[in-house]
């Protein structure tokens, strides 16, 4: 059961970064670690034992970042609140 959030941001995070296939390891104390590959080449860690929370939030970050798609009204409201439109 844990290692489903951490297993759905590896497969996050195989759509959006292609170059490189990533999965993940747990050791005996439960602690969880990246692995990448590139292709034809063996799985390296690149990264430290960490909790599943950790773990997740460096998934999410790591890899090209999938940009918000942001509807007319969501530009407006922005502007109207004085924020600087992201998709600028």
């Amino acid at each position: 059961m844990r290692s489903t959030k951490a297993s759905a941001a590896i497969a996050r995070l195989n759509t959006r970064d292609t170059a490189y296939r990533y999965s993940l390891g747990i050791n005996a104390a439960g602690l969880f670690y990246l692995l990448r590959a590139e292709p034809g080449a063996r799985a390296e860690k690149v990264s430290t034992d960490l909790p599943l929370d950790e773990f997740v939030q460096l998934v999410n970050a790591t890899g090209p970042q999938k940009k918000v798609k942001m509807s007319k009204y969501d530009v407006a409201f922005e502007k109207q609140l004085g924020k600087p439109n992201p998709q600028e």
